[in-house]
């Protein structure tokens, strides 16, 4: 039988604190000093983004790569059935489309 588990007992905080209490040591500035400045009273805007428009050949070649990559790979079965080479470039362009398509935004 296994062994009972141990409780970690007790709380983190003193009872009756608030989330925003803080406890100030006794070198650092008061919250009643003027110069003191609270963390949550920073704000720190978001990035604003770019528009970034994509050219407009992006998808042109993206298809044109994915189709010529399909073609290549029949192309292979019907007229160069000696060798794997054209299985292997129509692969090629198949993943240079997949690759096309990731940056066209």
């Amino acid at each position: 039988m296994a062994p009972p588990k141990r409780k970690s007992g007790g709380r983190v905080t003193a009872k009756g604190t608030q989330p925003g209490d803080r406890r100030v040591a006794s070198g650092a500035p008061s919250a009643e000093s003027h110069d003191a400045v609270a963390a949550s009273s920073r704000y720190t805007p978001k990035a604003t983004r770019r528009q970034v428009v994509p050219p407009s050949w992006i998808p042109v070649i993206m298809v044109v790569l994915l189709i010529g990559g399909g073609l290549m790979i029949m192309a292979r079965y019907l007229v160069f059935t000696g060798s794997n080479a054209a299985t292997f470039i129509g692969l090629g362009m198949i993943l240079a489309g997949l690759w096309t398509a990731t940056k066209w935004q």
